[in-house]
């Protein structure tokens, strides 16, 4: 998928960079980390936009498929965009069950307003607050969470005002972090992220993308990739302790062998 998603975006002159555990994964193990599941991608909002439009260009009959929030379905609960595999299956477990294929996350990489880390911080409290209640309508109670987030998620189940709109919120969330433009920003970050404050770097972190090692293929990253990740994961060239070596994501369901597009039953 990732050396498909590269020559989509050479094709279309769009800049990308992998981000989070996905750089963490090239830089420290020069692919996948062992324990990771997905593949985080960030593209400046700018080019980001122009990606979703060079998107409606791919036929029906694509293997590979864009969905962002802005394709309006019910059921896409995330303030990003993904590229599908449409000849798998997963359901993750979220509040409305997703139903699609193996996955790519694309996330815009947004500038924020302010000269200094702190201003910066500020100016993020506002987009942190409509994540996190984001996050609180679209999630469902699962094992490992904390036990006063899962209240949380129960509580926008049975009270429909706590509960809000999917869709209204993203939109408003998308509309805060376009004020500034990435491309001139001093701070810029992921700013949906899972890692919130933590995503927020100097914008010359990104710098122009580079090429790293990425099991058998050479995938754009960051420029600065020590400083983006020291700021990320603080020490990430020490593994963390065998307790945590664990993904985070919770699926109900997958399979690598029948389209979702099929209409099967799964098991």
């Amino acid at each position: 998928m990732m050396e498909w998603f590269h020559q989509f975006c050479d094709d279309n002159n769009i800049p990308y960079y992998m981000l989070g555990g996905t750089l963490l994964g090239a830089m420290r193990h020069k692919g996948f980390i062992p324990w990771d599941d997905d593949v985080d991608i960030g593209v400046p909002r700018e080019d980001f936009d122009w990606m979703l439009a060079c998107a409606k260009s791919l036929t029906e009959d694509s293997r590979y498929v864009f969905e962002s929030y802005h394709d309006g379905k019910e059921d896409f609960e995330y303030p990003f965009a993904k590229v599908y595999d449409t000849t798998t299956t997963l359901i993750e477990n979220k509040r409305k069950k997703p139903k699609r294929g193996l996955y790519l996350d694309i996330f815009p990489i947004d500038g924020i307003k302010g000269s200094t880390k702190e201003e910066a911080l500020k100016n993020f409290k506002p987009i942190k607050k409509k994540l996190n209640r984001l996050a609180a309508i679209t999630s469902d109670v699962r094992e490992g969470r904390a036990w006063w987030k899962n209240m949380i998620v129960r509580m926008t189940k049975v009270i429909p005002w706590v509960a809000g709109d999917f869709q209204k919120t993203a939109l408003r969330i998308e509309a805060m972090c376009k004020k500034t433009a990435f491309y001139d920003s001093v701070y810029a970050g992921n700013l949906v992220g899972m890692w919130r404050d933590r995503e927020i770097v100097p914008r010359k972190f990104f710098g122009t993308p580079k090429l790293y090692r990425f099991e058998h293929l050479e995938l754009y990253g960051v420029e600065k990739a020590d400083e983006y990740l020291t700021n990320v994961y603080g020490d990430w060239r020490t593994l963390p302790p065998e307790e945590k070596r664990r993904s985070d994501h919770s699926y109900l369901y997958i399979d690598l062998e029948h389209s979702y597009r099929e209409g099967h039953k799964e098991e």
